[in-house]
């Protein structure tokens, strides 16, 4: 079981990954980002099993942190690739003013 996450490259134009690769990713951001910042991004990258979706405005501001997160020199490289697929994610649903839907 895992995550469908909107605005992917896969042919349903998703990002597809399995609980436990997002919760290993936020352990990952949450150990290089300043705690002020995890706190934005904990609410999404935590989020209880149940669809979701994510406003614009701040999925924009997601891919931002995301990108921070995936350049911090104590970020292993495979989760900052992982961090800046889903950063990507976010700018497109962002970019189109959609919401950026986790399912």
């Amino acid at each position: 079981m895992g995550w469908d996450i909107s605005h992917g490259t896969n042919k349903f134009a998703e990002m597809r990954r399995t609980y436990g690769t997002i919760e290993a990713l936020a352990n990952h951001v949450a150990d290089v980002l300043p705690a002020a910042e995890w706190r934005r991004l904990q609410p999404i990258l935590t989020h209880s099993p149940e669809p979701f979706e994510v406003p614009p405005h701040l999925a924009a501001s997601t891919a931002e942190l995301l990108r921070k997160a995936a350049a911090h020199r104590r970020m292993p490289a495979d989760w900052a690739d992982q961090a800046n697929e889903m950063a990507d994610t976010a700018e497109r649903a962002a970019n189109r003013d959609e919401m950026w839907r986790w399912r």
